[in-house]
């Protein structure tokens, strides 16, 4: 079985575009862990090219974590701040931060938790290397690649190994333009603490809800951890204490 993990950002939709168009091999499936904090647009352009993909062979499939780690139920537990938070000690001011678990939670499990049951259904055993796994990294991120961590999957990176010569995000960016395909948005949570102050910039002016759930979550996840104040931006202060537009200027 061959799968593409798809987040609908620019690299694993180049994959499945790709697949489509005959620039690489058919895949059985492209699953998508909806996280269901995704950016607006990205849900957006989900929606649209949904069906581009369909008709051309390319199966979507949407999966999710268990509701009980989905949401805002995430951040009310002690122990549950799964995200990369910014943390400072109540005590010394000593900063660090949160391990990151979301994506363990809420993409890698959901994932291989519909591959368990589709391989049953098919009557296939998990032996080695059954389920072939696209994942999307580019030159410029060749340092994320790292070994497969169960048998039955065996990771592949096409825009490393399989097309004619290593591409980077940006040669990904110009296939799509060079198709007359839409570039999406950079695939993301809204409150991801990885954010750089473009993306933060981005999100506040979209004016489409998304700033407000991210300020929700980082208000949320301020006092969860005893001893620690968590937040999302690296400069330890409340995300509404921002205001990237008036970064504008300066870029």
């Amino acid at each position: 079985m061959r799968i593409i993990s798809l987040g609908w950002g620019v690299q694993s939709f180049g994959l499945a575009a790709m697949s489509a168009l005959g620039a690489l091999p058919e895949v059985d499936y492209a699953i998508h862990a909806d996280t269901s904090w995704e950016r607006a647009e990205t849900y957006a352009f989900a929606r649209k090219w949904t069906p581009w993909l369909e008709a051309r062979g390319v199966k979507v499939v949407t999966v999710q974590a268990k509701r009980e780690r989905l949401g805002a139920v995430c951040f009310v537990n002690v122990s549950s701040v799964l995200i990369p938070a910014f943390t400072l000690s109540l005590s010394d001011n000593t900063q660090g931060q949160l391990r990151r678990a979301c994506t363990e939670e809420w993409k890698i499990r959901p994932i291989r938790r519909w591959l368990s049951l589709r391989l049953a259904e098919l009557g296939l055993t998990k032996t080695p290397g059954v389920v072939e796994q696209w994942i999307g990294f580019t030159l410029d991120e060749a340092h994320r690649v790292s070994p497969d961590h169960v048998q039955y999957i065996e990771s592949w990176y096409p825009y490393l190994e399989i097309l004619e010569r290593p591409y980077t995000r940006r040669m990904v960016i110009r296939w799509l333009q060079d198709n007359d395909l839409e570039v999406p948005v950079k695939s993301s949570c809204v409150f991801c603490p990885y954010h750089r102050d473009y993306q933060w910039r981005e999100i506040q002016l979209a004016d489409n809800g998304d700033w407000e759930k991210a300020i929700a979550v980082d208000r949320a996840i301020r006092n969860k951890r005893p001893g620690y104040e968590c937040f999302l931006c690296d400069d330890r202060k409340p995300l509404e204490a921002h205001d990237f537009t008036k970064q504008l200027s300066l870029w």
